[in-house]
């Protein structure tokens, strides 16, 4: 491969305005930058990214550490890996995939990709209250940014992206309201998440806005999975007041309520309308289609990236970017609700 002392005779210029042009091209002519890139096109030269990210503490490599859900699919994890990378590709970026063990066990797996320069920053997911990523992130100066807020802190530890779930939960209910639904439960997660004390707390809202009784019908789940869906959903229907709407936390969930209807005979969208959370990929596939709300994934993968390259403290200025984004999702009508 050509090196940047090759590219620079080429041009018949010095070493410092080849690193200009790649670095700084707003100091250059416009023929003079014409010029240093031609070389560089018929040269083939590519700049080492790790030599230049020790320089300009520029974030290049990013790495994300793939989660683990077990005993569980996750419906929407390949829908954010593809818009991470496609986003990260926009800026002249790559993403970085690797496993680790969850807390501080998985802190020795962070300090080796970075201490070899494998990643210049971080994008975390399923944070956890007094997370130990993001103290030695801080410590290391080492830029970070979390999809989805830390509950049961008092403030954010550090720049994320998340997506409204209470408001989420509110559009389902309302979506159901006026579709004449006037007992609508809600599937939740255990009190442990965060996460689903959220949405939750946007059902119970809306639900209070409308006049609506919350008394009895919100259901507990196990885990997020098929069977605690059905399971939950059967237990409301064999209630002495049966919900005419289920707002469920997530698709899984939403799938297994639509089981249970199916085998009693009950038709979703007609008898019970049922919605769920994620607008994953079975939503659009099942019999009927799954109402759900859909995250902006696009729009969170971007949203992530352009806060970990904007840092402020990278680069001594302030840029501006808001270090803490709430984005709407998407209510997505299929026949589970609105049979059409």
């Amino acid at each position: 491969m050509a090196t940047l002392k090759q590219v620079a005779a080429h041009a018949e210029v010095s070493v410092q305005t080849v690193s200009n042009a790649l670095n700084a091209p707003h100091r250059l002519r416009p023929d003079t930058l014409e010029r240093v890139n031609r070389s560089i096109e018929l040269l083939n030269y590519r700049p080492n990214s790790n030599a230049r990210s020790l320089r300009t503490s520029a974030v290049e490599l990013i790495g994300y550490c793939v989660p683990s859900w077990p005993n569980q699919t996750h419906l929407v994890m390949d829908q954010f890996l593809h818009a991470l990378c496609a986003a990260a590709e926009t800026t002249g970026r790559h993403i970085l995939l690797f496993t680790a063990p969850a807390a501080v066990e998985g802190m020795p797996v962070y300090d080796d990709l970075h201490a070899r320069r494998l990643v210049d920053g971080f994008v975390l997911s399923q944070t956890e209250t007094h997370d130990p990523r993001h103290g030695w992130l801080k410590d290391k100066q080492i830029p970070f940014v979390s999809f989805g807020r830390v509950w049961k802190q008092s403030t954010q530890p550090g720049p994320w992206v998340d997506v409204d779930g209470a408001a989420g939960s509110a559009m389902a209910v309302q979506h159901l309201y006026e579709t004449g639904r006037r007992r609508i439960a809600f599937l939740s997660w255990p009190k442990s998440s965060g996460l689903a004390e959220d949405r939750l707390a946007g059902w119970r809202s809306r639900c209070k806005e409308l006049g609506l009784p919350t008394s009895g019908l919100a259901m507990r789940c196990r885990e997020d999975t098929i069977d605690e869906g059905a399971r939950a959903t059967a237990a409301l229907l064999d209630s002495a007041q049966p919900p005419d709407g289920i707002v469920a936390l997530s698709d899984i969930l939403a799938l297994g309520a639509l089981r249970v209807l199916g085998d009693r005979g009950l038709v979703p969208g007609v008898d019970v309308g049922v919605t769920g959370f994620d607008d994953s990929p079975l939503a659009s596939v099942v019999s009927p289609g799954l109402t759900s709300l859909r995250q902006p994934m696009d729009q969170i993968a971007s949203e992530l990236i352009a806060i970990l390259t904007e840092t402020p403290s990278l680069t001594g200025t302030t840029t501006g970017v808001p270090a803490e984004r709430l984005l709407q999702p998407e209510l997505v009508i299929r026949g589970s609700s609105a049979p059409g």
